[in-house]
C-alpha cells in the first residue's frame, strides 16, 4: 500500500481524536439543559475528555515504541469507538463524565501512535515535510470541522449523534487498517512499561489542571486547591527523580536536549491554551449573547479551516525555503493580533464586526505556526523514540489545551462575579474579553519562546535557495 494511502486512514484516525475535543462545544447548551448540568459543571464534559487525553499520552506513546504502533492504534481505536457507543446512550451527568474521561484514554494510545507512523512512514525530507503540513491541517482543522459537524448534529438529529457518528466511522477505519496498514514492529526489546512514572506524571497532570479548573470556585488560596497545587508539583519532582534513575523510563531526559524539541513543546502548550479558549468562549458568546443557533453557531467558524486548510498546505514550501523561525514568530503574533480583537467584544455585538476579523486572522497564524513547531518537535529523534516525541508533543497540546479551558473559564467566572455592577449579561460579556486578553498574553508567551529558543537552521536561506528543492526541505526539516 502506498505511503499515502497509509497517511489518510492514519489521518482519519487523528481527525476522529480532534474533532471529539471540539464537536461538543456547540452542543454545550443542550447538554446542558437535558442532563441538568450546573454553569460550573458543564465544562467537565470538555475538560474530562481533554484531562485523561493528555495525562496519558506519554504512556501511549512510549507504549507504542515498546509494543508497536499499529497494535497501539488498533486497540485505542476500538475502545474509542465502543465509547462513543456508550457516550450517546448517557442519561446522567456523571456516566457522560466517566464515559468522556474514559475515551480520552482510548484517545491517548490512538494519537502518538498515529503520528508515530507518519514518521516512520515518511523518512525523506520533502514528503515527511508535506506530511506534517497535511497533519497540522488534520490536527488543528478537525477542530474547527468539529464546531460546524456539531452545529447541524445538535440541531437536526440530537446532541447524542456527536457521538454516535463515530461508530460506523471508526469500525470502518479499524478493519481497514487492520488490513492495509503494516505492521510495525516494536522499537525496542525491553517490553516493561514505566509504571511509576506514568502513574506519577499522569497524577501530576490531572492533579494541575483540577486545580485551576476549581480556583475559581473554591477560592485559589483555599486549602484544597493548595494542596492540588502543591501535590501536582511534589508527584512531578518525584517523576523526574524516577525517570533519571530508571533503567526503562518512561521519558528519557536525553530527549530533551534536543534544543528544538524543547522549544516546540513549550511553544506548544501556550499556544493550545489559547485555542481551547477561543473555541469554548466564541461558542458560548455566540449562542448566548447574540443568540445564534447551534448550527448558525457552526457555520461562523466556517472560515476558520477553510483559512488554516489553505496556509496549513502552503507553510511546507515555504519552510523548506526559508526555515522554521522567522514562521515561529510571524505566527503567533497573527494569533495574537486576533485575540486582542476578540478582547474587545460589546453586549450589543455583530459577527461581521466583532468576531469575523478575527476568525480571519486566527488561522492564518495558525497554519503558520502549527506545522513548523510539529516539525521542530519531531526532528533529530531516534527511530525508538517517535512515539515518545509524538507522545511528547501531543501531551503539550492537550495538556495546555486542558490548562487553558480551565484558567480561561476560571477567567470568565471570576471577573464576571466580579463585575456584577454592569448587569448580567454586561458581567458575562466583560468576563469573556479579560480571558481573550489572557489568550492574547499565552500567544505573546509562544512568540517570544519562538524567537529566543527554537534554533534556526545553519543553512541561510540564500543558500537555501541555491540547493535543489527536494534538499532544502529535508534541511528544514532535519538540520535543526
Amino acid at each position: 500500500m502506498s505511503k499515502w494511502k497509509v497517511f489518510v486512514l492514519v489521518a482519519i484516525a487523528q481527525f476522529m481524536v480532534v474533532l471529539d475535543g471540539s464537536i461538543t462545544n456547540v452542543a454545550l447548551p443542550t447538554i446542558k439543559q437535558q442532563l441538568h448540568f450546573t454553569s460550573s459543571s458543564i465544562q467537565w464534559v470538555v475538560t474530562a475528555y481533554v484531562l485523561t487525553f493528555g495525562g496519558f499520552l506519554l504512556l501511549g506513546g512510549r507504549a507504542a515504541d515498546l509494543f508497536g504502533r499499529r497494535r497501539m492504534l488498533l486497540i485505542g481505536m476500538t475502545a474509542f469507538t465502543v465509547f462513543s457507543l456508550l457516550i450517546g446512550m448517557s442519561h446522567t451527568t456523571t456516566m457522560l463524565i466517566v464515559l468522556r474521561a474514559l475515551q480520552g484514554m482510548s484517545a491517548a494510545l490512538m494519537s502518538p501512535a498515529a503520528l508515530s507512523i507518519v514518521l516512520t512512514t515518511f523518512r525523506d525530507g520533502p514528503d515527511r515535510n508535506k506530511a506534517l503540513g497535511y497533519w497540522t491541517l488534520v490536527a488543528t482543522g478537525g477542530a474547527a470541522v468539529g464546531l460546524l459537524l456539531g452545529g447541524i448534529l445538535t440541531e437536526y438529529a440530537g446532541w447524542r449523534w456527536n457521538f454516535f457518528v463515530n461508530v460506523p466511522v471508526g469500525f470502518m477505519i479499524v478493519l481497514a487498517i487492520a488490513r492495509y496498514v503494516p505492521k510495525h514492529a516494536r522499537e525496542e526489546a525491553y517490553t516493561g512499561l514505566d509504571l511509576p512514572g506514568a502513574v506519577l506524571v499522569t497524577t501530576s497532570l490531572i492533579a494541575l489542571v483540577l486545580a485551576f479548573s476549581e480556583a475559581s470556585s473554591w477560592g485559589w488560596t483555599s486549602a484544597p486547591i493548595l494542596g492540588l497545587f502543591a501535590a501536582a508539583l511534589g508527584l512531578m519532582v518525584a517523576f523526574l527523580f524516577n525517570e533519571s534513575k530508571s533503567n526503562h523510563p518512561l521519558v528519557p531526559l536525553s530527549i530533551f536536549r534536543i534544543r528544538n524539541v524543547s522549544g516546540a513543546n513549550l511553544m506548544m502548550a501556550p499556544i493550545q491554551a489559547a485555542m481551547f479558549g477561543l473555541f469554548f468562549a466564541v461558542t458560548l458568546y455566540m449562542q448566548g449573547v447574540l443568540h445564534f443557533t447551534p448550527i448558525l453557531t457552526g457555520l461562523a467558524f466556517l472560515p476558520f479551516p477553510v483559512i488554516l486548510g489553505f496556509t496549513s498546505t502552503r507553510i511546507p514550501g515555504l519552510v523548506a525555503r526559508y526555515g522554521f523561525k522567522r514562521f515561529l514568530i510571524i505566527g503567533p503574533i497573527l494569533i495574537a493580533a486576533g485575540m486582542a480583537w476578540l478582547s474587545r467584544l460589546p453586549t450589543e455585538g455583530s459577527y461581521f464586526v466583532h468576531i469575523l476579523p478575527a476568525l480571519l486572522v486566527i488561522p492564518l497564524g495558525m497554519g503558520l505556526t502549527l506545522m513548523p513547531v510539529t516539525a521542530a518537535a519531531t526532528s533529530g529523534v531516534p527511530a525508538r523514540e517517535t512515539g515518545l516525541a509524538s507522545g511528547l508533543i501531543n501531551t503539550a497540546q492537550q495538556m495546555g489545551g486542558a490548562l487553558g479551558l480551565a484558567i480561561l473559564s476560571g477567567v470568565v467566572t471570576s471577573v464576571t462575579a466580579a463585575s456584577g455592577h454592569l448587569g448580567h449579561l454586561g458581567a458575562l460579556v466583560h468576563g469573556y474579553d479579560r480571558a481573550f486578553l489572557v489568550s492574547m498574553m499565552f500567544i505573546i508567551i509562544a512568540a517570544v519562546l519562538g524567537a529566543t529558543i527554537i534554533k534556526q537552521p545553519r543553512h541561510t536561506a540564500s543558500k537555501l535557495k541555491s540547493e535543489p528543492a527536494g534538499n532544502r526541505a529535508a534541511r528544514a526539516v532535519l538540520d535543526v
